[in-house]
């Protein structure tokens, strides 16, 4: 029987061994005839030419299947268990959720049909080590997606300068531009290849830029989106003209790329003797010693306490933006102060260098005015020392508006050909051209969610983060905007069909994580209630174990415009009366607290960004003054507010500088003439306020049942401005008590329910926001027993404060 062979490829594309036992699974029989129960196969361990894992088979079909599409998969044993299936991919259709390959058996059975799926793309594009033979001296191979594209090349630029300009000036001449061919087995999938003449060693550490043609014959200079590294340090775009100055003042957005090994680490940042490169190490001996057994990096979204870190906002008292180390310096602080995990602002390369991030365009960077990829590593590295998770801020919802070298018009100038944009329909169909990209509410356009390559730029990068960077966890700014919000700019007609491509992506990034580590801490910024959220990618969920809740914060704080419709209790709280509050409206929060939800006082967008924001301790007082007695106030009502969120059933979250009451208005246009010097405050004015943190921070780590979701509110007055509830384990009961009345009940404050909640016994009083080391009136039961009788409990509440009581 004549036979035409098929070659099956799993490329890992990451360095570590993570997936055993491979198995190719395919849609026909023993035989190689197509057949409803999928058969398996073993596959071999082998060496991609990238150096990473990947499994191979080969399987004979019979010459008459020849034209048959047939369907494939690899079975796998790994970090998630056993027996599970390998490709986290979907298929194209928008309303399908089913992951498998497909191919037709050609018709020439002298070739060998090579079928490749590829797990992530970090190192299938970009520049990267390519291996002709296992053992040999890498050489360096470039890969890159253009599908419009008429030619491709990559030339290389003057280390000293790092810029092309539109006319090709800043090109190093001694050095040949690499022609990239489309790929052989898939000339249609758009992506480019070469490989260098010379060693990877040769050529690394050099810029470099891709010469197109693109689809409207017009030569175009490009960087690479799947770089590691962009030589600019600064923020200075020249525009595309010629560029003479020094490569350290470029814009990183529109500078050369550049060529880096991944798998090695710069040993310490100590300057290097003239003329010398500074030593670097592998990337496995840098971190022998990554962790800690004394302090134990979380691993349970339970257990976290979250530090909100913009490292741009660091390095108070400089003449510029704060960067990674400032940050590695400030991990003592961070120690000092008890949280187990910082959560820091988008560090993806980004216009200029005093931005928040929120508009990257290379997501395989870190920006380079921050210190760059490997001052990256070594803060993680001490966080994980530390006992400090470490969770990255991405953005998938839009790329840098500015962003002329990178994503925007890559290949070609057409609209509907703007690859890494989404476009409904043909520019000829609207009055003006950009009427058919898709709007989502966020700063710029939809990404081309549809393209695998798309998606995967986002993927992969996720997972570059967390092999090379080994981070533990990743918020995803407004992913709203990806599965719900997406509307034709020219009308704001709905576009279902790209929340749907949204919503497929967000499954497959969320899968393809928590294959290679399965306790990922996922946190998405959703505002829409959806229960799939937070539901497994299997049961047809998005796959994220975490949710920011905003409706928390407008029920506690209120102080933004967008608070319209909720409790705003600080915010009443502030003006000074003693006018009812709406606890009713908090309570609910708190009873819902405990559903996979991040609650917190202040972030990034509530610290005077949104409108009507402004730092917690000045919305406490109305914008009062800070000075005597108010200031005494406001920080008893920033106390309170803490314990409220700390306590409560949700993952708590707070935003930098509230631990010393920074309240110098926080925006992203103003954030370096607004910086506080957090290290100076906290031995300042914000001592008490920091021992505060530091002793409530240390309590509510310790007891187990305020690390449970387990809530029940017990009593709440709007009239006297108090509320109760209670957490608990099967061998611990907590009772908080709080008050925002401005006097104290100093004879006491009867809460009551049922048996069941408050059961007969004593409660002892292990906590005190107004205790005197807090800057207290020392108004409470002075760790006094207080007896329960008949589902009542009387208990002295001090003003604007809270008390916590522990069942003996």
């Amino acid at each position: 029987m004549k036979t035409q062979t098929v070659s099956f490829e799993f490329n890992t594309g990451i360095k570590r061994t993570i997936f055993r036992n491979p198995r190719l699974s395919g849609s026909w029989d023993a035989d190689g005839h197509p057949a409803a129960q999928w058969s398996e196969w073993p596959m071999r361990t082998v060496t991609g030419a990238d150096g990473c894992p990947a499994f191979v088979a080969e399987i004979a079909f019979p010459i008459e299947e020849q034209g048959r599409r047939f369907r494939w998969g690899v079975v796998l044993d790994g970090p998630q268990g056993v027996d599970f299936w390998g490709i986290p991919t979907e298929i194209a259709d928008p309303g399908s959720n089913e992951r498998h390959r497909e191919f037709v058996l050609g018709a020439d059975p002298s070739l060998l049909q090579t079928e490749r799926y590829y797990f992530c793309y970090g190192r299938r594009l970009g520049a990267n080590k390519f291996f002709v033979s296992p053992g040999d001296a890498p050489k360096l191979r470039f890969a890159l997606w253009a599908p419009n594209a008429q030619s491709v090349e990559v030339v290389f630029g003057k280390p000293e300068h790092g810029y092309i300009s539109d006319r090709g000036t800043g090109i190093d001449r001694s050095r040949a531009a690499i022609a990239l061919a489309k790929t052989a087995c898939i000339p249609w999938d758009g992506i480019w290849e070469g490989t260098a003449d010379e060693d990877f060693e040769t050529l690394k550490g050099l810029p470099y830029l891709y010469r197109l043609r693109n689809a409207q014959g017009r030569i175009v200079y490009r960087t690479d989106i799947f770089s590691r590294s962009q030589i600019g340090k600064g923020n200075i775009d020249p525009d595309g003209r010629s560029w003479t100055g020094s490569a350290a003042i470029l814009d990183g957005t529109v500078s050369c790329s550049l060529v880096i090994d991944p798998d090695r680490v710069r040993r310490n940042f100590k300057s290097a003797p003239a003329g010398r490169m500074p030593a670097l190490i592998p990337a496995e001996q840098f971190w022998a010693n990554e962790f800690s057994a004394s302090r134990p990096v979380p691993t349970l979204p339970e257990e976290l306490v979250i530090y909100e870190l913009h490292v741009g906002s660091l390095g108070f008292g400089k003449d510029r933006p704060g960067d990674l180390s400032d940050a590695l310096a400030f991990v003592d602080h961070l120690v000092d102060l008890g949280v187990n995990a910082v959560e820091l602002l988008p560090l993806a390369e980004f216009s200029g260098n005093t931005g928040w991030g929120y508009g990257d365009s290379h997501h395989f960077c870190i920006e380079s005015s921050a210190g760059g990829r490997d001052k990256y590593r070594h803060f993680v590295r001490k966080c994980h020392q530390s006992g400090i998770a470490v969770i990255q801020d991405v953005v998938y919802n839009h790329f840098d508006p500015e962003g002329k070298r990178a994503q925007w018009q890559y290949d070609s100038t057409a609209p509907e050909q703007n690859i890494y944009y989404w476009f409904e329909g043909r520019a000829s169909e609207y009055a003006q051209p950009e009427g058919g990209y898709l709007d989502n509410g966020s700063t710029g356009y939809t990404p081309r969610y549809s393209e695998e390559v798309v998606r995967q730029q986002f993927i992969s990068s996720a997972v570059f983060l967390i092999e090379e960077m080994h981070v533990d966890g990743f918020r995803v700014d407004l992913t709203q905007a990806i599965h719900r919000d997406n509307v034709r700019h020219a009308d704001g007609h709905p576009v279902p069909r790209a929340n749907q491509f949204g919503i497929k992506f967000l499954r497959e990034w969320s899968r393809t994580l928590l294959m290679i580590k399965p306790t990922a801490f996922l946190i998405a910024e959703d505002h829409t209630g959806w229960d799939a959220v937070t539901k497994p990618a299997a049961r047809n969920g998005l796959g994220f174990r975490l949710r920011w809740d905003a409706a928390f914060y407008h029920d506690l704080i209120g102080d933004s415009d967008m608070a319209a419709g909720h409790a705003r209790v600080l915010k009443q709280a502030g003006f000074g009366a003693q006018d009812a509050l709406r606890l009713d409206g908090l309570a609910r929060s708190l009873a819902g607290s405990g559903n996979d939800r991040v609650v917190f006082t202040e972030s990034h967008d509530e610290a005077a960004n949104s409108s009507g924001s402004a730092r917690t301790i000045s919305v406490a007082v109305n914008g009062a003054p800070l000075i005597g007695a108010t200031r005494s106030t406001a920080e008893a009502r920033d106390r309170l507010c803490l314990g409220l969120a700390l306590l409560s059933a949700g993952t708590p979250m707070f935003f930098m500088g509230e631990e010393i009451g920074a309240q110098k208005p926080y925006r992203y246009n103003n954030f370096i003439e607004n910086r506080e010097d957090i290290l100076g405050e906290r031995r300042g004015d914000g001592a008490r306020l920091f021992h505060f943190y530091q002793a409530l921070i240390g309590l509510s780590l310790r007891l187990r049942a305020i690390r449970r979701h387990n809530i029940d509110v017990l009593h709440v007055s709007n009239e006297n401005r108090v509320i109760a509830f209670k957490r608990w384990t099967a061998a611990e009961q907590i009772i908080v008590v709080a008050s925002f009345n401005n006097a104290a009940f100093s004879n006491g404050y009867l809460i009551e329910k049922d048996a069941l909640a408050i059961p007969d016994g004593l409660w002892k009083e292990v906590f005190n926001s107004d205790a005197a080391i807090f800057g207290g009136a020392n108004i409470g039961n002075c760790g006094a027993a207080i007896p329960s009788r008949l589902a009542r409990l009387e208990v002295v509440i001090p003003a604007n404060g809270f008390v916590v009581l522990v069942r003996q």
